[in-house]
């Protein structure tokens, strides 16, 4: 709708909006985005009156925010009150006057720094999901062989309460028991990083306690048209890595509408039930193998395990282990299947009974300590889990890290709007390349 005005008619408000910078800039950003499905809101006959703004409108808003690197909405509000033209091509509802220069009362049509926090929180967590899936998919069209290999990855948000702060004392801020009062929905976690080399070569582990959040993405990585965030889920720090994978996963397949061949991640996710996402379909789970303390059998080729003595163990029975995967009981070979008469000194053939192993029997399982951790297709593989690295160095340049909000709600949907911002940029870039290529390919034709 273009307003009308004593000062500009519609059609000077119509050349204005279409040679103003900023409007054409975010017309052509906006236009990466499915609105379709975003639904308007429904219209009470009992609440006759000005209709509410869209709300896609408000989700349009705070990506710009995200955008203009606007840390509050006092900032988002200031900024669209000094861009009229911005606020029409939004989709924002104008309270119309004529005798203003715009034809319409910009202070009264923007809504308060209040209700964009209140949008900010309440944004239905459905639909910025469902926008999300629409640029995957579009992002599919245009990139081919797209999620082929996915990369999994958590990092921490610091929560923005005064328990973070290095400087202040606060009673109990190692307790986990302790809850902010600045934002009740945080909790206490440590971030590990054992990355760190050294001049000498040696790795320099390092821990952090924080309030906070964690945010899980899944992501994948073309070598032309750069990075793609494919599902992410967010929740309180105090929750392990390892709790992201399934949430993740579901979301993933669910988005690209097929399972990924191979998956990337750290340590962090060694668990058996990661390598079996991959194992019953010919792909591998790229991932280091962690002992978490408990050092693995000795294997033979085939995940046989070895006794002391090197000796291939004899399986006698499978069962269902109270962890909830397959095992293989395997048992001394001296003395099964049958007695030998060669000895060992080993305690435990001493008392008769020999060596004992209940191995993980599943694809996964067998995956996990067999997988060739040096050969090209692991290293591959591995080498594709940079995309979440960016993936997060890109979302903390937008805000991830330190959020100006207080609870877990604004954080969740901050952190979507954030990919969100993300993949568009990579749907703009592999238009353009795409766009690029097609007029290059007509003109050889021709």
């Amino acid at each position: 709708m273009i307003p009308y005005s004593r000062t500009f008619d519609q059609q000077t408000l119509t050349h204005m909006i279409e040679h103003d910078p900023v409007v054409q800039r975010y017309r052509a950003f906006f236009a990466s985005f499915d609105w379709s499905v975003v639904p308007e809101p429904v219209i009470d006959p009992s609440q006759p009156g000005q209709r509410p703004h869209p709300q896609a409108v408000y989700i349009k808003a705070l990506l710009l925010k995200l955008e203009e690197n606007l840390t509050y909405c006092t900032r988002l509000r200031r900024f669209l009150v000094e861009h009229p033209l911005l606020v029409l091509e939004l989709g924002f509802r104008p309270v119309l006057n004529v005798e203003l220069p715009y034809g319409f009362d910009v202070e009264r049509t923007v809504p308060t720094a209040r209700w964009f926090t209140h949008q900010q929180r309440t944004l239905s967590r459905g639909v910025l999901q469902t926008v999300l899936l629409r640029t995957v998919e579009d992002l599919r069209d245009e990139i081919a062989g797209l999620g082929e290999v996915v990369s999994f990855d958590v990092t921490h948000i610091y929560a923005w309460v005064r328990e973070n702060n290095p400087r202040v004392y606060v009673q109990g801020p190692f307790d986990v028991t302790h809850i902010p009062k600045g934002d009740p929905d945080c909790r206490l976690g440590v971030k590990k990083s054992s990355n760190q080399e050294q001049a000498d070569g040696t790795v320099k582990k390092k821990k952090e306690s924080l309030f906070g959040y964690g945010s899980g993405i899944a992501s994948c990585t073309d070598p032309v048209y750069g990075d793609v965030i494919l599902a992410e889920y967010t929740q309180p720090f105090n929750q392990g890595d390892i709790t992201y994978f399934f949430p993740l996963y579901v979301q993933t397949v669910a988005t690209l509408g097929f399972f990924p061949t191979h998956l990337a991640a750290d340590a962090a996710f060694d668990a058996w039930y990661c390598y079996q996402a991959t194992a019953s379909r010919g792909g591998i789970a790229a991932i280091p193998l962690n002992e978490h303390g408990h050092p693995e059998s000795r294997r033979d080729t085939d995940g046989v395990p070895l006794c002391a003595k090197g000796l291939r163990m004899h399986p006698t029975c499978q069962f269902s282990h109270t962890y909830g995967y397959r095992a293989q009981r395997f048992r001394c070979p001296l003395l099964f299947p049958h007695t030998t008469d060669a000895a060992c000194d080993h305690a435990q053939f001493v008392k008769g009974t020999g060596c004992v192993k209940d191995l993980n029997w599943e694809l996964g399982g067998q995956m996990r300590v067999t997988l060739h951790r040096e050969g090209p297709l692991y290293k591959g593989v591995y080498r594709q889990r940079t995309s979440t690295e960016r993936g997060n160095s890109h979302a903390q340049a937008l805000g991830l890290k330190r959020p100006k909000v207080r609870n877990m709600d604004s954080v969740r949907n901050l952190n979507t709007l954030i990919y969100l911002l993300i993949n568009a940029r990579a749907l703009q870039r592999a238009r353009t390349l795409n766009a690029g290529l097609l007029t290059t390919m007509l003109g050889k034709v021709a």
